[in-house]
Protein backbone atom coordinates (compact mmCIF):
# COMPACT_ATOMS: atom_id res chain seq x y z
CA UNK A 1 0.00 0.00 0.00
CA UNK A 2 1.21 3.29 -0.87
CA UNK A 3 -0.07 4.75 2.66
CA UNK A 4 -0.20 3.58 5.61
CA UNK A 5 -3.60 2.98 7.22
CA UNK A 6 -4.21 2.81 11.29
CA UNK A 7 -5.63 -1.18 11.37
CA UNK A 8 -7.61 -2.43 14.23
CA UNK A 9 -8.45 -5.68 14.63
CA UNK A 10 -11.88 -7.45 15.89
CA UNK A 11 -11.06 -10.60 17.08
CA UNK A 12 -14.69 -12.36 15.59
CA UNK A 13 -15.48 -12.98 18.63
CA UNK A 14 -19.52 -12.24 18.08
CA UNK A 15 -18.87 -13.78 14.41
CA UNK A 16 -18.01 -17.07 16.24
CA UNK A 17 -20.77 -17.46 18.69
CA UNK A 18 -22.85 -16.93 16.52
CA UNK A 19 -21.51 -19.47 13.80
CA UNK A 20 -21.14 -21.83 16.99
CA UNK A 21 -17.55 -21.96 16.32
CA UNK A 22 -14.67 -21.34 18.45
CA UNK A 23 -11.22 -19.46 18.07
CA UNK A 24 -8.26 -20.65 19.83
CA UNK A 25 -6.83 -17.85 22.03
CA UNK A 26 -3.21 -19.32 21.38
CA UNK A 27 -3.94 -18.93 17.64
CA UNK A 28 -4.89 -15.55 17.89
CA UNK A 29 -2.40 -14.38 20.30
CA UNK A 30 0.17 -15.92 16.97
CA UNK A 31 -1.60 -13.79 13.96
CA UNK A 32 -1.39 -10.47 16.43
CA UNK A 33 2.29 -11.18 16.50
CA UNK A 34 2.57 -12.15 13.16
CA UNK A 35 1.60 -9.09 12.16
CA UNK A 36 1.62 -6.83 15.02
CA UNK A 37 3.60 -4.01 13.18
CA UNK A 38 0.55 -3.33 11.33
CA UNK A 39 -2.26 -3.66 13.42
CA UNK A 40 -2.53 -0.56 15.68
CA UNK A 41 -5.12 -1.40 17.98
CA UNK A 42 -6.48 -5.30 18.54
CA UNK A 43 -9.46 -6.34 20.93
CA UNK A 44 -9.11 -8.97 23.53
CA UNK A 45 -10.71 -11.94 22.55
CA UNK A 46 -13.95 -11.57 24.78
CA UNK A 47 -16.43 -14.41 25.55
CA UNK A 48 -19.78 -13.91 24.06
CA UNK A 49 -22.37 -14.28 27.70
CA UNK A 50 -19.26 -14.96 29.90
CA UNK A 51 -17.35 -12.51 31.42
CA UNK A 52 -15.07 -14.30 33.74
CA UNK A 53 -13.77 -16.13 30.41
CA UNK A 54 -13.18 -13.08 28.72
CA UNK A 55 -11.83 -11.73 31.52
CA UNK A 56 -9.26 -14.81 31.78
CA UNK A 57 -8.51 -14.53 28.33
CA UNK A 58 -7.48 -10.65 28.62
CA UNK A 59 -4.48 -11.84 31.40
CA UNK A 60 -3.45 -15.00 29.11
CA UNK A 61 -2.98 -12.06 26.24
CA UNK A 62 -1.28 -10.00 28.64
CA UNK A 63 0.52 -12.19 29.74
CA UNK A 64 2.04 -13.06 26.61
CA UNK A 65 3.19 -9.67 25.94
CA UNK A 66 0.09 -7.92 24.32
CA UNK A 67 -2.03 -5.11 25.12
CA UNK A 68 -5.30 -6.08 23.87
CA UNK A 69 -8.55 -3.90 23.80
CA UNK A 70 -10.45 -5.09 26.90
CA UNK A 71 -14.31 -5.60 25.64
CA UNK A 72 -17.76 -5.18 28.28
CA UNK A 73 -20.69 -7.26 26.95
CA UNK A 74 -23.87 -5.45 26.96
CA UNK A 75 -25.52 -6.35 30.86
CA UNK A 76 -22.35 -7.18 32.28
CA UNK A 77 -22.54 -7.01 36.04
CA UNK A 78 -21.25 -4.05 37.21
CA UNK A 79 -18.62 -5.72 39.86
CA UNK A 80 -16.86 -6.47 36.17
CA UNK A 81 -17.15 -3.12 35.12
CA UNK A 82 -15.28 -1.81 38.51
CA UNK A 83 -12.60 -4.49 38.15
CA UNK A 84 -11.36 -2.97 34.43
CA UNK A 85 -11.63 0.59 35.63
CA UNK A 86 -9.59 -0.20 38.60
CA UNK A 87 -6.89 -1.88 37.00
CA UNK A 88 -6.52 1.50 34.93
CA UNK A 89 -7.44 0.36 31.15
CA UNK A 90 -6.97 4.08 29.17
CA UNK A 91 -9.03 2.63 26.38
CA UNK A 92 -12.07 0.03 26.75
CA UNK A 93 -14.55 -1.47 24.17
CA UNK A 94 -18.40 -1.96 24.60
CA UNK A 95 -19.74 -4.54 22.69
CA UNK A 96 -22.58 -7.11 22.67
CA UNK A 97 -24.99 -4.52 20.95
CA UNK A 98 -25.77 -5.01 17.88
CA UNK A 99 -29.08 -7.92 18.58
CA UNK A 100 -29.75 -5.33 21.40
CA UNK A 101 -32.92 -2.86 20.53
CA UNK A 102 -32.69 0.37 20.87
CA UNK A 103 -35.37 0.51 23.96
CA UNK A 104 -33.18 -1.84 25.94
CA UNK A 105 -29.99 -0.36 24.85
CA UNK A 106 -30.23 3.05 25.79
CA UNK A 107 -30.91 2.47 29.77
CA UNK A 108 -27.66 0.45 29.93
CA UNK A 109 -25.83 3.31 28.11
CA UNK A 110 -26.87 5.63 30.08
CA UNK A 111 -25.97 3.78 33.18
CA UNK A 112 -22.45 3.22 31.54
CA UNK A 113 -21.66 6.61 30.72
CA UNK A 114 -23.44 8.40 33.99
CA UNK A 115 -22.16 6.07 36.60
CA UNK A 116 -18.84 4.43 35.12
CA UNK A 117 -17.17 6.13 32.19
CA UNK A 118 -17.89 10.01 32.99
CA UNK A 119 -16.76 12.15 35.42
CA UNK A 120 -19.21 14.70 37.17
CA UNK A 121 -18.78 17.07 34.74
CA UNK A 122 -19.79 14.57 31.43
CA UNK A 123 -16.30 14.59 30.27
CA UNK A 124 -15.11 10.90 29.51
CA UNK A 125 -12.62 9.16 31.81
CA UNK A 126 -11.56 6.77 29.58
CA UNK A 127 -11.60 5.74 25.87
CA UNK A 128 -14.59 4.05 24.55
CA UNK A 129 -14.77 2.32 21.71
CA UNK A 130 -18.11 0.60 20.48
CA UNK A 131 -18.24 -2.20 18.29
CA UNK A 132 -21.24 -2.53 15.76
CA UNK A 133 -22.17 1.47 16.83
CA UNK A 134 -22.93 3.45 13.86
CA UNK A 135 -26.40 4.52 14.98
CA UNK A 136 -26.17 8.22 14.41
CA UNK A 137 -28.15 9.11 17.22
CA UNK A 138 -26.38 7.18 19.81
CA UNK A 139 -23.31 8.19 18.19
CA UNK A 140 -24.36 12.06 18.78
CA UNK A 141 -25.32 11.12 22.00
CA UNK A 142 -22.16 9.79 23.69
CA UNK A 143 -18.67 10.86 23.75
CA UNK A 144 -17.28 7.32 21.94
CA UNK A 145 -13.48 7.73 21.04
CA UNK A 146 -14.16 4.99 18.03
CA UNK A 147 -16.54 3.09 16.59
CA UNK A 148 -17.14 0.52 13.88
CA UNK A 149 -19.74 -1.34 12.23
CA UNK A 150 -20.21 -3.69 8.59
CA UNK A 151 -22.94 -1.06 7.64
CA UNK A 152 -21.00 1.16 5.03
CA UNK A 153 -19.73 -2.44 2.99
CA UNK A 154 -23.25 -4.03 3.60
CA UNK A 155 -25.10 -1.11 2.23
CA UNK A 156 -22.82 -0.86 -0.86
CA UNK A 157 -22.78 -4.45 -1.71
CA UNK A 158 -26.58 -4.65 -1.37
CA UNK A 159 -26.84 -1.53 -4.04
CA UNK A 160 -27.09 1.45 -2.09
CA UNK A 161 -25.08 4.63 -1.01
CA UNK A 162 -25.49 6.55 1.88
CA UNK A 163 -25.72 10.81 1.88
CA UNK A 164 -26.63 13.13 3.70
CA UNK A 165 -29.96 15.01 4.72
CA UNK A 166 -29.49 18.40 2.89
CA UNK A 167 -30.87 22.04 3.94
CA UNK A 168 -30.76 25.47 2.29
CA UNK A 169 -27.93 24.53 0.15
CA UNK A 170 -26.03 22.60 2.87
CA UNK A 171 -24.75 19.14 3.65
CA UNK A 172 -26.09 17.94 6.97
CA UNK A 173 -24.50 15.20 9.05
CA UNK A 174 -26.29 15.56 12.42
CA UNK A 175 -29.69 14.32 11.21
CA UNK A 176 -30.25 10.24 10.10
CA UNK A 177 -28.63 9.69 6.26
CA UNK A 178 -30.78 9.02 3.23
CA UNK A 179 -29.88 5.21 1.97
CA UNK A 180 -30.67 5.67 -1.68
CA UNK A 181 -30.46 2.43 -3.60
CA UNK A 182 -28.58 3.03 -6.70
CA UNK A 183 -27.46 -0.59 -8.38
CA UNK A 184 -28.86 -1.02 -11.93
CA UNK A 185 -29.25 -4.38 -10.97
CA UNK A 186 -31.96 -3.66 -8.20
CA UNK A 187 -34.79 -5.67 -7.41
CA UNK A 188 -36.35 -2.55 -6.07
CA UNK A 189 -36.42 -0.50 -9.26
CA UNK A 190 -39.49 -0.41 -9.79
CA UNK A 191 -40.79 0.61 -6.54
CA UNK A 192 -41.48 4.33 -5.95
CA UNK A 193 -39.23 5.63 -3.79
CA UNK A 194 -37.14 3.18 -3.57
CA UNK A 195 -34.42 3.15 -5.98
CA UNK A 196 -32.84 6.42 -7.74
CA UNK A 197 -34.92 6.10 -10.88
CA UNK A 198 -38.42 6.45 -9.13
CA UNK A 199 -36.83 9.30 -6.98
CA UNK A 200 -38.72 12.72 -8.12
CA UNK A 201 -36.54 15.35 -10.45
CA UNK A 202 -35.78 17.01 -7.16
CA UNK A 203 -34.37 14.16 -5.47
CA UNK A 204 -32.83 12.68 -8.83
CA UNK A 205 -30.95 16.50 -8.92
CA UNK A 206 -29.97 16.47 -4.98
CA UNK A 207 -28.23 12.93 -5.55
CA UNK A 208 -26.72 13.85 -8.86
CA UNK A 209 -25.05 17.20 -7.12
CA UNK A 210 -23.77 14.98 -4.02
CA UNK A 211 -22.42 12.20 -6.33
CA UNK A 212 -20.59 14.55 -8.46
CA UNK A 213 -19.55 16.91 -5.13
CA UNK A 214 -17.42 13.79 -4.24
CA UNK A 215 -15.63 12.85 -7.45
CA UNK A 216 -18.18 10.33 -8.78
CA UNK A 217 -20.63 9.29 -12.17
CA UNK A 218 -23.57 7.06 -12.04
CA UNK A 219 -22.68 5.05 -14.86
CA UNK A 220 -23.92 3.28 -17.42
CA UNK A 221 -24.77 -0.28 -19.01
CA UNK A 222 -26.86 -2.18 -21.32
CA UNK A 223 -28.14 -5.28 -20.82
CA UNK A 224 -28.59 -8.51 -23.62
CA UNK A 225 -29.66 -11.64 -24.08
CA UNK A 226 -26.99 -14.15 -25.70
CA UNK A 227 -26.09 -17.33 -26.03
CA UNK A 228 -24.76 -19.38 -22.78
CA UNK A 229 -21.88 -20.22 -24.61
CA UNK A 230 -20.69 -16.69 -24.99
CA UNK A 231 -17.15 -15.93 -23.62
CA UNK A 232 -17.33 -13.06 -21.56
CA UNK A 233 -15.17 -9.64 -22.88
CA UNK A 234 -13.70 -6.60 -21.68
CA UNK A 235 -16.68 -5.17 -19.17
CA UNK A 236 -18.80 -7.74 -19.36
CA UNK A 237 -20.38 -9.87 -16.41
CA UNK A 238 -23.33 -12.07 -16.31
CA UNK A 239 -26.34 -10.87 -14.42
CA UNK A 240 -28.11 -14.09 -13.12
CA UNK A 241 -26.94 -17.38 -13.02
CA UNK A 242 -26.18 -20.03 -15.20
CA UNK A 243 -29.71 -21.92 -16.29
CA UNK A 244 -29.74 -25.72 -16.00
CA UNK A 245 -31.65 -25.69 -19.53
CA UNK A 246 -28.61 -25.26 -21.86
CA UNK A 247 -30.88 -23.51 -24.77
CA UNK A 248 -32.19 -21.01 -22.00
CA UNK A 249 -30.28 -17.32 -23.24
CA UNK A 250 -28.37 -15.68 -20.45
CA UNK A 251 -28.88 -11.74 -19.71
CA UNK A 252 -25.59 -10.09 -19.90
CA UNK A 253 -24.74 -6.80 -19.01
CA UNK A 254 -21.87 -4.83 -20.41
CA UNK A 255 -20.66 -1.56 -18.57
CA UNK A 256 -19.74 1.43 -21.30
CA UNK A 257 -19.20 3.37 -17.92
CA UNK A 258 -18.12 2.70 -14.34
CA UNK A 259 -20.07 4.28 -12.20
CA UNK A 260 -21.45 3.97 -8.78
CA UNK A 261 -24.92 2.02 -10.75
CA UNK A 262 -22.40 -0.83 -11.68
CA UNK A 263 -19.47 -1.06 -9.88
CA UNK A 264 -19.67 -2.17 -5.75
CA UNK A 265 -16.58 -0.63 -5.04
CA UNK A 266 -17.32 3.12 -5.90
CA UNK A 267 -20.26 2.69 -3.75
CA UNK A 268 -18.07 0.57 -1.14
CA UNK A 269 -15.97 4.57 -1.77
CA UNK A 270 -18.49 6.82 -1.52
CA UNK A 271 -20.10 5.43 1.72
CA UNK A 272 -16.05 5.63 3.30
CA UNK A 273 -16.45 8.62 1.96
CA UNK A 274 -20.03 9.62 3.89
CA UNK A 275 -18.90 8.04 7.38
CA UNK A 276 -15.08 10.18 7.11
CA UNK A 277 -17.12 13.65 6.06
CA UNK A 278 -19.74 12.56 9.31
CA UNK A 279 -16.90 12.25 11.57
CA UNK A 280 -15.32 15.20 10.86
CA UNK A 281 -18.77 17.01 11.76
CA UNK A 282 -18.76 15.67 15.19
CA UNK A 283 -17.66 17.64 18.34
CA UNK A 284 -13.86 17.27 18.47
CA UNK A 285 -13.15 14.00 21.12
CA UNK A 286 -13.24 14.82 24.10
CA UNK A 287 -16.52 16.30 24.73
CA UNK A 288 -19.36 15.75 27.61
CA UNK A 289 -21.87 13.54 28.00
CA UNK A 290 -25.84 15.17 29.40
CA UNK A 291 -27.75 13.30 30.68
CA UNK A 292 -30.75 14.77 28.87
CA UNK A 293 -34.34 13.55 27.57
CA UNK A 294 -34.56 10.91 24.83
CA UNK A 295 -36.90 12.55 22.47
CA UNK A 296 -36.15 10.94 18.80
CA UNK A 297 -35.67 7.64 20.40
CA UNK A 298 -39.04 6.25 20.68
CA UNK A 299 -38.55 5.39 24.18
Amino acid sequence: MKNKVDLFLDSGAYSAWSQDVEIGIQEYIDFIKEHEKVIEVYANLDVIGDPAKTWKNQKIMEKAGLSPLPTLHYGIPDKWIRRYLQVGYEYIALGGMVPISTAMLIPWLEEMFSNYLCGPDGMPIIKVHGFGMTSLPLMLRYPWYSVDSTSWVITGRMGSIYMPRSRNGEWIYDENSWKIAVSNRSPGMKDKDKHFTTLSPTEQQLVLDYMKSKGYKMGRSRFEKVSQSHKLGKNERWVDKKPKDKTVRRELEIIEEDGISNRYQLRDEMNIIYFLDLEKSMPEYPWPFERKGLEGFGL
